[in-house]
């Protein structure tokens, strides 16, 4: 199966590049759109690239690379009460969400800010670029992850 690429979003408070540098690899949770879900529960696999994305940042955008290592699996914290990402609707034998666990692969010298990609040629039609676009893990195209892995880097 070809390698696949995402865009996944996350605000500083919660996570940085740093942070994960520091971490190493972390689970992904939390997600509670079902398109979202959907994909990290069908669609990730390991090996995937993934652009790191911070957003309400100061600048928001890709800050680095992730790689997925560990593909779709329920999320266990939909089934913990008290938890901020608890679903009382959630059980083992129906799960509802999903998470994936990422590592950290590389930090940008810079942001790869929402505005270089708005004015990047070849990255018209990327997901997040797209008014009222709020989903928080979005596919992206072989292309414009090389594109955006070549602004990251500075080449």
């Amino acid at each position: 199966m070809p390698r696949r690429f995402w865009l996944m979003k996350v605000e500083p408070s919660v996570l940085t590049i740093a942070g994960l540098r520091k971490a190493g690899t972390t689970s992904w949770e939390g997600v509670r759109n079902y398109q979202a879900r959907n994909w990290l529960r069908d669609e990730f696999q390991v090996g995937d690239g993934v652009l790191f994305y911070q957003s309400s940042a100061d600048p928001s955008g890709v800050t680095g690379l992730a790689e997925v290592v560990r593909a779709g699996y329920p999320d266990h914290f939909a089934q913990k009460k008290g938890h901020e990402y608890y679903d009382p609707k959630a059980s083992p034998d129906n799960p509802i969400w999903y998470m994936v666990d990422i590592r950290f692969v590389e930090q940008f010298p810079r942001t790869v800010t929402l505005a270089d990609l708005k004015r990047t040629k070849g990255l018209e039609n990327m997901l997040v670029l797209r008014k009222g676009q709020r989903l928080s893990i979005m596919p992206v195209t072989a292309a414009e992850y090389d594109t955006v892995c070549g602004l990251g880097r500075g080449v």
